[in-house]
This record gives structure tokens, sequence and C-alpha cells, in this order.
């Protein structure tokens, strides 16, 4: 039977969960065919913090500390990277974009920066365009100048399966010894995630050059295969590296069923045959099970937060938190604290933020930096109270 989501809180406070398109049954059935009802958690204010406002953007997406300046750099999903100088708060637009297909879930997405980037100025970025057979997602491959504001030498070096839609690209990105691993969601077609055939419903790990990486599980099929590291994923929003080298991967499930998945090199994470939510019409999906064939999720949520971001917290601001994963919740409109221990996670925290959360970053003093979703969404910065 699924357990019960215990979450501390700090106050009585509590909220109707909703999902990423309406609002969640408090009811849904489990493996053993009984029903279970989860609760409305209570959770804390933002009293525990001393929070101050940096200006606001539109559409903010994510964003990435530059090493070696005072700059933030921010994507906005309708096709802008912003720097913000953190000196005097100045915001200048970047010039030399792409331009970017704006529709739906699509746009600018994902902004990292390269392995060198203080030395070669190397970022990757994550965004739409159009295609013939509808939309597709994409990585490129520049250097950026914060001196001029300017992107130059962009090249597409990763190229999603393209289909009709506008909705679940994933498009986050992360790289490790020497790889990137890109995350990328179903499109809303269920089926693709179990197949190989595309690289749909999946993270890949490519090379820094955008090639399929040598000794991945399918790498002899050949083809686009040969890109895959996981399957079985639904919309994969937020990928982190713990202090132990685990990947970990934040994904949306349908009504209900978001996880928190530790990626297993070969895996299949079950979607659309097993999930902890049920589809948007009512129907029921399987629950994860022993023996099933799918890895489950380290945690999840039912009712849904819609979990948008994932950071793991390093610093030493925040006593304690070292270690632990941050979720940005879009339609839960919180921020959620989950501790990692080796390849276990546990929900232990929760805040209010009154505002759908796209993003949270470290900054490079250990605060905790969150971007709003929408139009004017505002940019906190988030501090020990």
């Amino acid at each position: 039977m699924r357990r019960l989501l215990a979450i501390a809180a700090v106050t009585s406070l509590s909220l109707t969960f909703t999902a990423c398109a309406g609002a969640n049954p408090l009811s849904s059935g489990s493996s053993d065919g009984s029903s279970q009802v989860t609760p409305q958690l209570p959770f804390s204010g933002l009293e525990a913090f001393a929070v101050a406002e940096h200006g606001s953007f539109d559409e903010g997406w994510a964003m990435s500390f530059l090493p070696g300046t005072d700059h933030l750099l921010v994507s906005e999903r309708g096709g802008s990277l912003q720097l913000r100088d953190q000196r005097t708060g100045e915001v200048t637009q970047v010039s030399g974009m792409p331009d970017v297909h704006h529709a739906g879930q699509a746009g600018m997405h994902d902004i990292i920066l390269g392995p060198d980037f203080e030395t070669d100025g190397t970022v990757y970025l994550s965004w739409v365009r159009d295609h013939d057979l509808g939309a597709q997602g994409v990585v490129g491959r520049g250097t950026l100048d914060p001196d001029t504001a300017a992107l130059t030498d962009l090249d597409v070096i990763w190229e999603q399966t393209p289909t009709s839609g506008d909705g679940h690209f994933s498009l986050r990105m992360l790289i490790r010894d020497a790889h990137l691993f890109v995350t990328s969601g179903d499109r809303q077609k269920f089926g693709p995630a179990q197949e190989k055939e595309t690289n749909l419903g999946a993270v890949v790990r490519l090379t820094l050059d955008g090639e399929p990486a040598p000794a991945n599980p399918w790498a002899e099929e050949g083809g686009v295969a040969a890109e895959l590291w996981t399957i079985g994923h639904r919309n994969p929003l937020g990928i982190a590296e713990d202090e132990e080298g685990n990947l970990w991967v934040s994904e949306m499930g349908p009504r209900g069923g978001d996880e928190l998945n530790l990626l297993v090199e070969g895996q299949n994470y079950g979607w659309p045959e097993a999930s902890m939510g049920v589809h948007y019409d009512g129907s029921p999906i399987p629950d994860h099970a022993s023996g099933d064939g799918f890895q489950a999720p380290a945690e999840y949520w039912v009712p849904s937060i819609s979990p948008g971001s994932l950071m793991i917290y390093r610093g030493e601001l925040f006593e304690g938190w070292q270690g632990n994963a941050f979720i940005g919740g879009l339609s839960g409109e919180r921020l959620v604290r989950v501790q990692i221990d080796g390849t276990r996670a546990d929900a232990v925290e929760q805040w209010d933020m009154g505002e759908r959360i796209r993003a949270v970053a470290e900054a490079p003093d250990g605060a905790l930096w969150v971007l709003e979703d929408g139009n004017r969404g505002r940019l906190l910065e988030l501090r020990p109270a």
C-alpha cells in the first residue's frame, strides 16, 4: 500500500494541492487494490528566511551564476538570455540568440556552463525550434562574453526527436565527468518513453560535442538508441548530482505521482506502464511494484506539486542542509527540501512561496536564489533569518 508522505512543518497552515492541469483527487488506488486518502499537509511560510527581491523576469526558466564574474545568467522562455550584474542589479539582454518556437511549454529552456567556462566562455543552451513535423527540442553550444553580453559561435549539437504538440520537452542539462546529460520528455505521446527508436521519454548521455557517449547501455543497437542512458520518463524537469556522484531527476507525474528518481544506468522508470498517479481522465495506472521490471521512485508526491526544477545544496550558509535537494513546485507553489542519504530520499520540509517556482540555484556564498514562473516572476534571495 502506498505510504503517506510525512513532511515536517513549522506552522499549521495547509493548502489544497493542485496538479499542473487542474485540481488533484485526494484519493487514489493502491497496488493492493485498496484506496488511500492523502491528507492536506501543513507547511510553513517564509518567516524562516530573510528574503530579498532582486527584480523580475518574464517567463524565467533557468539561471546560472557565472564563476569568475559578478553576473547571474537567466533564461526567459520567450527566447531571451538576461545577464544580471550582481553588484549593481543592472540587467542586459544577451545578443546572438537563436530563433525559438514559443508556444505552450516550448521556448528557451535551460542554460548551463561548460567545464572550462572561466577560460573559454563555453555555455550550453536548450530550446525549442519549429520543425516540419511540429516542434523540436535542441541543445546548442556557444561562447558567452559577459563583458559584452554577446553569445557567439552557437551551433546545434543535439536534436530531440521532432513531433507535434507543445508539451513535455523537459530539456534540463547537466555535465558530469566530461559527459553531457539531457532530459527528454515524452512530448505527451506516452508510448515513445518505452521505445528505443526515439529519444523521447528518456535521459540521454552525450559527449560534450553532442555525440552518443561511448559505452552507453544500448550503444550496440546503434541509431538513436546509442544516446539513451535511461528510459521510461514522462516530463523530467530537473537533474542534479549529489556529493557521492549519484544523479537525481525530478519528474512531473500525471494526476499525482510526481517523482524524485535516482538515475541508474540502463534502467526503465516505467512511464506510462507504471506510475504512482492516475491519468488526467481518471483512468488508473498500475503502481510501481516489486518485480515489475521498472525502477521505482526514491520519493514521490500524491497529490502533485509539479516539480519544475532540482538543485542539490553544497554550501555552508544553511547549517545542516549540505547534500539536501531543493525542488521548486509549480502548481504546488512551494519550495521543498529533500534529505538524501545514499540512495534514499525523504521530503522533510516545505515552504509556501505563494507563487509558481520555476528554478532554484545556489549562489557562490551559499544563499538560495529562487525564480518565480510566469510574467514578471520575481527573483528572490533566501538567507537564514
